[in-house]
């Protein structure tokens, strides 16, 4: 998919770690401060709160984006998203 390059950009780069610094390093969902590295499941992700599904418009829509734990999206927020509820 196309818009998957935009992950890569330092503008998504730099997006992602005002959105960090904005909620203060704590996960929105279960209230884990992310101060990990990468992978540790407390590290910090920039989650998009209603999917973009390649619309720009959602993509760099800063208040559509949280910080979440990369344990929280990669179970929690996955599991969601199978069944369709995001």
């Amino acid at each position: 998919m196309p818009w998957r390059s935009w992950y890569g950009t330092e503008r998504w780069k730099k997006l992602r770690r005002q959105v960090w610094a904005r909620d203060h390093y704590r996960c929105q969902k279960t209230g884990v401060l992310c101060i990990g590295k990468y992978p540790s499941d407390n590290s910090p992700v920039a989650d998009h709160k209603i999917p973009h599904r390649g619309d720009p418009v959602l993509f760099w829509d800063l208040e559509n984006i949280e910080t979440v734990s990369k344990a929280y999206h990669d179970s929690e927020k996955q599991k969601q998203e199978r069944a369709g509820l995001r």
